[in-house]
Formats: structure tokens, sequence, C-alpha cells
């Protein structure tokens, strides 16, 4: 579990514990909105799961803040985070598929993330890897991401009445992405409520994809 919060995530992995008392838990700190926070997980990171699971990861505040690195906190929370963790992982992600025989995904969700996905499945087509990289969304979750604007937040939480999902209903299409044998071998695509759907034009603008890319690469120092 790669949480923000290590306390928190240490609460979580207690009580699945002690639903499935035989699960493998491992509790790992990463702030993807700190480059620092990303490279030190990339670096202590000593295994990979075959369904590497690059989540969405809210910033701290609806507000216009700068990271740590003094890059725009959404930007850096929701793109290069999850940009340079997967550079740091890919290298072993494909070995581990080579050695064990099995399909590598990554998993993605917003504009900026659906751009990389398609980038990067079109590099990992190129290279013949077998790693597929998809996005989807979600769907509408209420979570504390406007917990800094009192009169939204309540407006949010009377809509969400109707259109908002569980938690068990949000992450019902990312372990969908990750895990189901219907999608081997299955890359670039967008996924809605576990389906195939049509994402916007910007998302499948191939020009906007690289250079989105190149722009990433030049902030994060990736090779």
């Amino acid at each position: 579990m790669a949480v923000r919060n290590k306390d928190a995530g240490t609460n979580v992995k207690e009580a699945i514990l002690k639903e499935i008392p035989e699960a493998k838990i491992d509790v790992m700190e990463l702030d993807l909105s700190s480059l620092a926070s990303v490279r030190k997980f990339g670096a202590d990171f000593k295994y990979l799961d075959l369904a590497l699971n690059i989540l969405m990861h809210y910033g701290n505040s609806i507000q216009a803040f700068s990271s740590q690195d003094n890059i725009e906190l959404h930007f850096a929370t929701n793109n290069l985070g999850h940009f340079l963790l997967t550079d740091l992982l890919l290298e072993t992600m494909k070995s581990t598929s080579r050695e064990r025989k099995t399909e590598g995904r990554i998993v993605n969700s917003k504009l900026a993330n659906i751009l990389h996905a398609n980038e990067l499945t079109r590099r990992l087509k190129e290279e013949g890897a077998e790693v597929t990289a998809n996005c989807l969304h979600p769907g509408t979750i209420l979570t504390n991401l406007m917990r800094y604007d009192g009169f939204l937040k309540c407006i949010l939480k009377v809509l969400g009445i109707f259109i908002s999902k569980t938690v068990q209903q949000g992450a019902a299409t990312t372990c969908f992405v990750a895990l189901h044998p219907q999608l081997k071998g299955v890359g670039g695509e967008y996924l809605v409520d576990c389906n195939i759907a049509k994402p916007s034009s910007q998302a499948k603008d191939a020009d906007l994809a690289t250079r989105l890319w190149d722009f990433s690469l030049s902030l994060t120092n990736a090779e």
C-alpha cells in the first residue's frame, strides 16, 4: 500500500488483516506531490506486484499551491508524481513480466494521466514489452478533496446522494482494468463502469500526449 499518511495506512492494514488474516500487506509512504518522496519510494521498492496500480491521488487543497519542488501542487500530485513513479518502476515491471510470463498492467485516471497512458502505450508497443497501460474514470466518490471549502462541500454532499458511488463501486473499474483477463493485451483504452468508453478529443490528441511526456521528462529529469 502506497500511502501519504502512514498512520492511516497502518490502520487500514490492520482492518484488512482482521478480515483476511492470511493477507500479505506492506505499508510504504508515498507523497506524489513530492518528487523526492517518489524517488525514495522507487528506491525502497524491492518487489513489484504484476498489477501495478497507479491510483488517483488528490492534492492537499483545491487552491493553487506549490509543491516542495515549486511546481503547481495539483499538476505535481496528479501528473508528475505518477509519471516519475511509473518511470522508476517500469524496468522492474518489464523484467518481472518477462520472468513470470505474465502481463503487467498500469492503471491511470484524469486527462493528464490519459495522455500519459496513451504515450506510454505507444512506446511499450514499439519496444514489444508485455506491459499495458490503460486509464479510467472511477466515478464521483465523496472524498475530503473539498474539505477547505465548506460551502462547496455541503453542495457536493447533497448532490452526492443522487450521483455518487460508494468506495467499493468506485474501485470496481480500477480492479477490473488491473486484473480482469478480458483486458489481456489491451492498452491505450479509456474505461468507465468496467466498459471501454470514448474519451474527450483532447485525450486522443497524440501530439499533446508527446508534448506532455517531454515536458514531464524535463521537470522530473527522468530517464
